[in-house]
């Protein structure tokens, strides 16, 4: 039935500092963005080109105008194959990181974007 994820939906205050934290400082790719209107933009951003699944970063203000109730906290977890160099890249760029966490069942850290939205980055091997 469902084979993908497709699309997260992160709500951001302002669309291009949300675009230059994940082109810049996470090196994700613009994977789309069109107008939506007058005051706001569709934009997708994936870790690569090849990436079927990409973050929606929607304007929070268009959509608590459409629908307040649908702005929530994002709960995303990404991946990584080297979570050492993951860090330290990330704290180079100025990304907001929490400790490492070093569990029986996998490392792990937290980094927050722009608008103060937590995220967590898990090593996969």
């Amino acid at each position: 039935m469902i084979n993908k994820i497709g699309k997260i939906t992160v709500y951001v205050e302002d669309q291009e500092q949300a675009k230059d934290f994940w082109v810049n400082k996470l090196g994700f790719v613009l994977k789309l963005e069109q107008p939506m209107g007058p005051d706001f933009f569709w934009i997708e951003v994936g870790p690569s080109e090849d990436e079927f699944t990409t973050l929606v970063l929607y304007s929070k203000a268009a959509m608590e105008q459409h629908d307040p109730s649908k702005v929530s906290h994002p709960s995303v977890l990404f991946s990584t194959t080297d979570i050492e160099a993951a860090y330290e890249e990330m704290k180079q760029n100025d990304v907001k990181v929490g400790e490492m966490l070093r569990m029986p069942f996998g490392t792990m850290f937290s980094f927050s974007d722009q608008d103060g939205n937590e995220y967590l980055l898990r090593e996969d091997k």
